[in-house]
């Protein structure tokens, strides 16, 4: 007799492996964890997360896409629960600096999947859907200074952004006050507001 699954339950154990494998992948990083590595980080065999996911890339992919469009999504309802330009910035900078541990684990596995994606078309792909999504969440910012040079402000934003990510994973001791006024100093003067 096929076993019956229970598409509740099968989403809510993949994403509960998806989690593993994140927290797993930022105590070892992407070239040093395993499937094995992973699964007792789960508390599964490897065979459960190869029956999920299918292989390691399989599984850390679909982590990155879940991470991403958290973020993205969080991101984007804060933007529209804000009721003016300058909470929608301030909500902006607080979904990107989310918490000292938080920020630091997101960003580390982001520019250690980043890193893995150059040699991984596969990975690539997520990699670019991920900037897809930021791009239309740094447009609506950028638009609030007017529809001209949109584009460049919109790349600016993020390149600010991730200036400022990279320098909060290189900080013993990060500020994550001083990071968020940097941010947001920083945006306010690539829309010129200040």
């Amino acid at each position: 007799m096929a076993r019956t699954v229970n598409p509740i339950q099968d989403r809510a154990r993949r994403s509960a492996l998806e989690q593993a494998a994140y927290l797993a992948l930022y105590e070892r990083g992407y070239a040093g964890v395993t499937l094995a590595n992973i699964a007792e980080h789960a508390g599964v065999s490897r065979g459960t997360l190869v029956y999920h996911f299918g292989s390691r890339a399989g599984l850390l992919s679909a982590v990155m896409r879940r991470f991403t469009r958290t973020i993205t999504v969080a991101t984007r309802r804060a933007l529209r629960l804000a009721d003016t330009p300058d909470a929608k910035l301030r909500a902006f900078v607080e979904n990107q600096f989310y918490g000292v541990q938080n920020t630091r684990r997101f960003y580390t596995v982001s520019l250690d999947f980043l890193a893995a994606a150059t040699r991984d078309p596969a990975l690539m792909a997520v990699q670019r859907d991920f900037l897809r999504q930021t791009l239309e969440l740094d447009l609506e910012l950028a638009r609030l200074a007017g529809e001209d040079g949109a584009q460049t402000r919109a790349r600016q934003l993020r390149a600010l952004v991730e200036g400022l990510s990279v320098r909060f994973l290189a900080d013993a001791t990060p500020d994550l006050d001083a990071y968020r006024a940097d941010c947001l100093s920083g945006l306010r003067a690539i829309l010129g507001w200040d």
